[in-house]
């Protein structure tokens, strides 16, 4: 039989403060190999990003996502804020694709990881995590970036997939230091990349800092309608939270969209058509 052990409100408070509610984690990446991998079609990638805000245990998300892959069948998809259950390390909607994963905490509620995740229906060639060495206020936790490297078919050349959140909540110079983290990884990369994620960029400063990071990379942002850019996630008149940035591809302006059908999120996912 439990015994029940008497607790101060203090301690008792304390259990359910997010400091105590969300641990560290080691930087690596949880990796789930494609059943039947193919290479990407030779002329264009489907490419889907989207903030899905913790909700992928929800019967609604599943809806919406359900939806979003059978309509729009994407090549690559970039995720964040994907919880993965850490005794069952699966989502079930993306079984029929290859996935990897980086988490960036571990809620001690649930016992399940967070962070991002990119699928895609090819095989990669490897897989690796960058967690930032600044932590957010109250939570206590990082954010993550993962760096996921493809082959574009038999002539040797290389994809880079870098799906990223972007530290929120403290004074721009450790937003800054997370945007030279990535850099430094990125620039080390010669061939195609497509660079993908909810960037935070809720203020002028920080906007600026990743449009000069993404131009000295040769990375170009994917250009919405002006209707559509209107349905990207921001704080009332902020530059935009999400982008899509690409090298090595070109994209046909009718091909990208703001898909604004879903209930599950906040954030709108984004979908473009990039040509090799």
């Amino acid at each position: 039989m439990f015994e029940l052990q008497e607790q101060s409100p203090l301690s008792y408070l304390k259990q359910f403060s997010p400091t105590h509610r969300f641990g560290q984690v080691a930087e690596t990446t949880i990796d789930n190999t494609h059943p039947r991998p193919s290479f990407l079609n030779h002329d264009s990638i489907k490419v889907l990003s989207w903030n899905i805000a913790k909700n992928n245990h929800n019967r609604n998300w599943s809806q919406d996502f359900l939806t979003i892959i059978e309509q729009y069948q994407p090549d690559k998809i970039f995720l964040q804020e994907v919880r993965l259950c850490t005794i069952k390390q699966k989502i079930p909607e993306l079984a029929s694709m290859g996935w990897s994963f980086a988490p960036n905490l571990i809620d001690t509620f649930d016992n399940t990881y967070s962070g991002v995740l990119t699928a895609t229906k090819t095989d990669r060639l490897n897989s690796q995590a960058k967690i930032t060495k600044h932590q957010e206020p109250v939570t206590g936790t990082p954010k993550v970036s993962l760096f996921v490297e493809y082959s574009l078919g038999s002539n040797g050349e290389t994809l880079l997939a870098v799906n990223t959140h972007l530290i929120n909540f403290v004074e721009t110079s450790k937003f800054q230091a997370q945007l030279q983290e990535i850099e430094a990884m990125i620039a080390q990369h010669q061939g195609a990349v497509i660079f993908s994620g909810d960037f935070n960029t809720w203020n002028r400063s920080r906007w600026l800092l990743l449009l000069q990071m993404t131009a000295k990379l040769g990375l170009t942002p994917v250009t919405f309608p002006p209707l559509e850019a209107l349905k990207i996630k921001r704080f009332l008149l902020s530059p935009p939270l999400d982008y899509i940035f690409y090298r090595g591809f070109k994209q046909k302006n009718a091909s990208a969209m703001v898909i604004d059908s879903i209930s599950s999120s906040d954030h709108n996912p984004l979908f473009v058509e990039l040509y090799i």
